[in-house]
């Protein structure tokens, strides 16, 4: 059966296959692979490694011929494991770096076992071009309704009930794996690659509907390490907003629970100190230490607002002039009147 090729990387395409397969090594999927691809590397990171070495200090034939003998023993595996029970009218995409050798060995393989196979024209690259040439360079179809407001006042967890009340909601920190302040590591969860953020932003941004708006939070330019790219960027420059407001106390009490993995962490508390951009005094810090020590954090959250949060809010507002759709006071502590804040931000956003 003849192989096919294809350049198509948009999502009525690729919803076409019944497998996205990555035959890149581990190391390579994990700095980033099209969305909802699965890896089935027909050389490990390793072999890899040891295939590249023999190419550049031996000869390329030796290279070829090691190169073969894992690439086989690989694929057999998957077809062993991983590909066992699929029918015979099973429809894999298959590729690999830049449409070469690897993805050419698999699919030749799965196309002699009578699957009708495609390989992706160009690979990863041609994934990788077609996510820059739309959140770089491109215009978004989307119209948003930013949530802003000082730290504290529950604008993510309000996203997940708006998300639950069927608006359209897009949660740039849960892409980023990032809570997108100084002290918004979250604890095991590695950020992802600049181009795995991306590539996860336009899978979610592909399954929008452009006629509806779409509630996201007010956020800086970066979160964390990862950049908003500049077509998202702009589309969030020019969207109104929606103000949440909430007592100081209130959002110092809801921060000690939001981040209590970092209450239960004195040292992380100690190196988010460190990265203060204002840095505390002397006096200040041990003050702040006294507190963690004694388990006050309810009034370290507010000291820690006071100094570098709602200053930094107030910078960012001036900067950014975007129209105001209306501003909700609530308690972020209270069930309640997260409930009631949900319809008003539900009836404004779509006013």
């Amino acid at each position: 059966m003849a192989l096919q090729l294809t350049d198509d990387v948009s999502p009525e395409a690729l919803a076409r296959f019944d497998l996205l397969i990555d035959v890149r090594s581990p190391g390579e999927f994990a700095q980033d692979h099209v969305p909802g691809a699965v890896n089935l590397p027909v050389l490990s990171d390793l072999e890899r490694a040891e295939v590249g070495t023999i190419y550049v200090q031996e000869s390329r034939f030796k290279a070829r011929r090691i190169g073969a003998a894992h690439v086989a023993r690989n694929i057999a595996h998957h077809l062993e494991t991983a590909l066992a029970d699929r029918p015979g009218g099973f429809r894999p995409l298959v590729y690999c770096w830049r449409g070469g050798m690897r993805s050419n060995a698999m699919a030749t393989i799965l196309s002699q076992v009578g699957w009708p196979t495609t390989v992706l024209n160009g690979g990863y690259r041609t994934w990788r071009r077609s996510v820059t040439a739309r959140l770089y360079d491109g215009e978004l179809p989307l119209d948003f309704v930013l949530l802003d407001g000082q730290t504290g006042v529950g604008k993510t967890e309000m996203l997940g009930r708006l998300a639950a009340r069927g608006l359209q909601t897009l949660d740039l920190e849960g892409l980023a794996s990032h809570r997108g302040s100084l002290f918004g590591a979250l604890p095991g969860r590695p950020q992802p690659s600049q181009k795995m953020f991306e590539s996860r932003l336009l899978a979610q941004l592909d399954a929008l509907d452009p006629h509806r708006p779409v509630v996201a939070e007010a956020e800086s330019s970066k979160i964390g390490e990862r950049m908003i790219p500049p077509a998202l960027w702009r589309r969030l420059a020019q969207a109104p907003r929606i103000e949440l407001t909430a007592p100081p106390e209130a959002r110092a009490r809801y921060l000690v629970g939001a981040y209590a993995d970092l209450v239960a962490d004195p040292a992380a508390i100690e190196g988010a100190f460190e990265r203060l951009p204002v840095h505390p005094s002397r006096d200040r810090l041990t003050a702040w230490r006294t507190m963690v020590a004694e388990g006050r954090f309810v009034e370290l959250a507010q000291a820690v607002m006071a100094l570098h949060y709602d200053p930094a809010y107030e910078r960012a507002r001036k900067r950014h002039d975007r129209p105001l759709l209306g501003e909700i006071v609530l308690d972020p502590t209270d069930a309640r009147s997260f409930d009631a804040a949900c319809e008003r931000i539900i009836a404004l956003s779509r006013a």
